[in-house]
């Protein structure tokens, strides 16, 4: 079975990628199950299964950084895959504060960029983006040619090796050179134990992430970084002397 990870921010296309690739490894007579990480709540898992007709399974991070909930449970979701007797298990998860780094080393690698995040956007997201082995520009025709050209230097500019991919998520216009460069990655996870993620997560260790809610240095503990404020000695709070 050849597991894929699909990430890239909320609603930026990832699920209708994912259905359009489903429906050409289904047409081909290849078995493909899908399961998705989110945070809150999700009806994707019930759109592959009315849509596609694949198993689907989806898992709630709830209170949990989703980048840690998604590497905590890999090792299930794979076994789950195998045990469905899919070809191909497509992993999708959303990079939330565009630090995630859900990818892994030997495993295919793809994130999807929306071009209505603007042109900024490549330059603001993480290892999500930088360590990518593919690359799929959505939404590109709600954006000028200059845009499109513009965000795709941008990718360039922070991952030169990956693979860019315009991708139409409604109709499907792209998928299929998705699908081959896909199809070049020779791995087929056997088993996730001892793989090692591209990039290290997101730090989360501190007061607040078990469950602490007043706000103060006297209530901050843990890994814990403060912002730093240039020397304002000598100045009123709208820059003037106090003298």
């Amino acid at each position: 079975m050849k597991a894929v990870i699909v990430a890239g921010p909320p609603s930026s296309g990832k699920t209708a990628v994912v259905v359009h690739m489903a429906r050409q490894l289904l047409a081909a007579g290849e078995k493909v199950a899908a399961v998705k990480f989110d945070t809150q709540s999700s009806a994707d898992p019930d759109l592959y299964e009315e849509r596609l007709g694949i198993p689907a399974l989806g898992g709630m991070s709830g209170y949990l950084c989703p980048d840690h909930y998604f590497v905590s449970n890999m090792e299930e979701a794979l076994d789950w895959g195998g045990s469905t007797g899919a070809h191909w298990l497509f992993i999708e998860t959303a990079g939330l504060c565009l630090r995630c780094a859900p990818h892994i080393e030997g495993v295919p690698a793809v994130t999807v960029v929306d071009c209505l995040g603007g042109v900024q956007t490549p330059a603001k997201m993480g290892p999500l983006l930088t360590l990518a082995d593919i690359v799929l520009l959505t939404k590109g025709d709600l954006v000028s040619q200059a845009e499109r050209e513009v965000i795709a230097f941008g990718v360039r500019s922070v991952n030169p090796a990956a693979a860019q991919h315009p991708v139409n998520g409604l109709v499907g216009t792209g998928v299929l050179g998705a699908l081959r460069a896909l199809r070049a990655f020779d791995d087929h996870a056997a088993s996730f134990e001892g793989r090692k993620l591209r990039h290290d997560m997101p730090a989360a260790i501190c007061s607040y992430c078990t469950g602490e809610r007043r706000i103060g240095h006297r209530f901050q503990a843990g890994s814990v970084e403060k912002l730093y404020v240039p020397e304002t000695e000598g100045k009123g709070a709208n820059g003037g002397s106090t003298a």
